[in-house]
Order: structure tokens, then C-alpha cells, then sequence
């Protein structure tokens, strides 16, 4: 039993998992039932306590703060003020049903209402953790430019993989798919976006506080980067790229009286973007759930006897560690892949006139 405790924990530090939602209550050595599904959804999701680990049988969980304005007016308390079931100023966690693991609170007829929430999270205090150390990744690079002549010195270490990281999206990605005369002007922002989705990926491969959380594969995370590029696509674009949009050079019978071609063209500006927040929420999430689902085998199979188990485990733990290096590439590659169709998109709309 203690030679299978130490494979499990081995697992769970080379998989990013947990093995149970904050505050669920489910103690997974005593369970006669895994339930997967559970497992599976409790990582991927948000929630309102940062859920470290389990220990003799309790959990342990940083509490976040949660700022909620209901019918009785602006509520501010910690998560675990309504931890395991505890009600709070008439506030609580949904268990079930629509508002399943959200804040609500019982209306005049007794049916769940949903009042503003805008707690931080675990997904937001995770975004706010890769900003800060975004921004201090960057301002040590810029230490080291500050000390030394960048030209008579090349630069050594940290500050020399950021400059070749930082070269190798400028040289290669922006600078060929916007164009030389506009990518300086937008280089500022698909740096940052490279640089924070890389960042964020890689956190999210840490089985440990602070990694762990699912930022990039949350849609309302990738839905509001692809609203920034959308933003930059549209909003900058010069006016050939609407002339070609609103009144293409195409035989008249195609865009009058019958907007045939507007129409697609329209379809196309929102589907880019679209794209982009559905390909980065996507991999990232598939990627979590394979590591997920080969880890939960440990668990499902207890009930088939130590050699059946034993046998799983060992299995588990090797194809979740290829796949968990598997996602270090993937995690460079979803940041690479972004942030080259942002440019290519930004590119399209500065096309001079033809």
C-alpha cells in the first residue's frame, strides 16, 4: 500500500491533476467510486479557492476574494467563507443544476439567482500571476541593456534567450507577415501576446501552486485575446482593406442589389478571430484532458487488484510523462501559431490597393 501511495504521488508531480475539486469533500483513498468526469471537469474548471493539495484527509486551499453585488447589496469576503457548503451573508455555492459551482443566492420565490460576480478566481488570480511575472521577466532583459553596450557586448544567459526568443517572433513572424511598414507599429502587441499565451501554457503544465490552472484552455480568456486581434485587424485597417470588404472588384450582379459578396466578406472578419479563439481554447484543453484521463486510470482501475493495477500505473505514469513533454512543445506552438495568424490577419489589412 505505501509502494502504491509513492507511485500515485510520482504520478501527480509529473502530471498536472488534481484529484478532486476544492471543497467537494471526497476523500479518493476512501471512495469506492471514481468518478472521472469529476476529476476531469474540477481541473478544467474555474473556481473560487486555489486548491493546493489533500492532506489526512483534508483539503488544503488558498482563499481568493470574492467581491459579489447581490439583491442585499456589495458583498466582499474570503472563499472560505463558503467553503464545503457554508453559507454566507445569503450567499453560497450552486452544488447542482444551472449555476452548478457559482456564487448565487435565494430569490423572493426561493428559486437560485446569479447576482454580479466579479471575484477573483483562480483563473483570474493565475492571469494576474503571469502578468506580474511577464512584466518582471521583461524588465530583468532590459536590466541587462541598461548595464551593457548591446553593441560591443553580446548578451549572456537569461537576457541573451530573450533576445533571441524575442528576435526570432520579430524577424520571422511579424516582420514578414505585416510588412515593413507597418509591423513596428504592431510588434508591442504580438510580443505581448506571444510572450503572455507561452507564459500562461507553461504555468499551466505545473502540477503545483502557482501552476496548475487552466488560463489558456478557459474560452473567456481566449475569446478576449482574439477580441484584441480583432481590434487591431478592424479597427487600424486602412481603407482598402473595407474597400475590398464593402465594395469588392467583383462583376456587379455579385454585390448588387443582392449583397452577395459583403456578406461573405463580413462572415470572414468575424470567422478569423473566431479561429484564433477556438484553436488556442481547444488545444490547450484537449491537452489537459489526455494527461487528465491517463492519470484518472491509476484511480478507475484500484478495484481490478494490485497486478492489474500496478501494470495501469506504471502505463499512466509514462504516457502521461510523454505527453505531458508533448505539451511543453505544444505550449510554444499555440503561442507561435497565434500569434503568426494575428500578424498574417493584421497584414491583410494593410494591403495596398491592386
Amino acid at each position: 500500500m505505501k509502494l502504491l501511495r509513492l507511485i500515485l504521488v510520482i504520478a501527480l508531480l509529473v502530471c498536472p491533476v488534481v484529484t478532486g475539486r476544492a471543497g467537494d469533500g471526497v476523500d479518493h483513498e476512501q471512495s469506492s467510486e471514481i468518478d472521472v468526469g469529476e476529476i476531469l471537469f474540477g481541473h478544467i474548471g474555474d473556481s473560487y479557492g486555489w486548491h493546493i493539495t489533500d492532506w489526512k484527509g483534508k483539503h488544503v486551499t488558498i482563499p481568493l476574494p470574492c467581491i459579489v453585488h447581490s439583491s442585499t447589496g456589495w458583498h466582499f469576503f474570503m472563499s472560505s467563507k463558503i467553503e464545503h457548503g457554508h453559507e454566507h451573508e445569503g450567499l453560497f455555492i450552486a452544488g447542482e443544476g444551472r449555476y452548478e459551482d457559482k456564487i448565487v443566492e435565494r430569490g423572493a420565490d426561493g428559486e437560485l439567482v446569479r447576482p454580479f460576480d466579479i471575484s477573483i478566481t483562480k483563473n483570474v488570480a493565475s492571469l494576474m500571476f503571469a502578468a506580474v511575472l511577464l512584466i518582471s521577466l521583461v524588465l530583468a532583459t532590459t536590466r541587462w541593456y541598461r548595464r551593457h553596450d548591446a553593441s560591443e557586448e553580446a548578451p549572456q544567459g537569461f537576457a541573451g534567450l530573450m533576445e533571441m526568443m524575442i528576435m526570432m517572433v520579430n524577424d520571422d513572424i511579424i516582420r514578414p507577415s505585416v510588412g515593413e511598414k507597418h509591423y513596428r507599429k504592431y510588434s508591442p502587441y504580438l510580443l505581448t501576446a506571444f510572450f503572455f499565451i507561452f507564459v500562461c501554457n507553461l504555468m499551466g503544465l505545473i502540477p503545483f501552486f502557482p501552476g496548475g490552472a487552466n488560463v489558456t484552455g478557459n474560452i473567456a480568456v481566449t475569446m478576449m485575446m482574439a477580441l484584441f486581434t480583432f481590434i487591431a485587424i478592424n479597427v487600424f485597417a486602412d481603407k482598402h482593406y473595407w474597400k475590398e470588404i464593402l465594395w469588392p472588384d467583383v462583376p456587379m450582379f455579385l454585390k448588387f442589389p443582392i449583397p452577395i459578396m459583403q456578406t461573405i466578406e463580413l462572415f470572414g472578419v468575424i470567422s478569423k478571430p473566431f479561429s484564433l479563439m477556438v484553436r488556442l481554447f481547444a488545444n490547450i484543453m484537449a491537452g489537459h484532458m489526455m494527461v487528465l484521463g491517463l492519470v484518472s486510470v491509476i484511480f478507475v482501475t484500484v478495484k481490478l487488484g494490485p497486478v492489474i493495477n500496478g501494470s495501469m500505473t506504471v502505463i499512466a505514469m509514462l504516457f502521461g510523462l510523454v505527453i505531458n513533454c508533448l505539451e511543453l512543445l505544444v505550449a510554444f506552438i499555440q503561442a507561435y501559431v497565434f500569434t503568426m495568424l494575428s500578424a498574417v490577419f493584421i497584414g491583410m489589412a494593410h494591403q495596398e490597393e491592386h
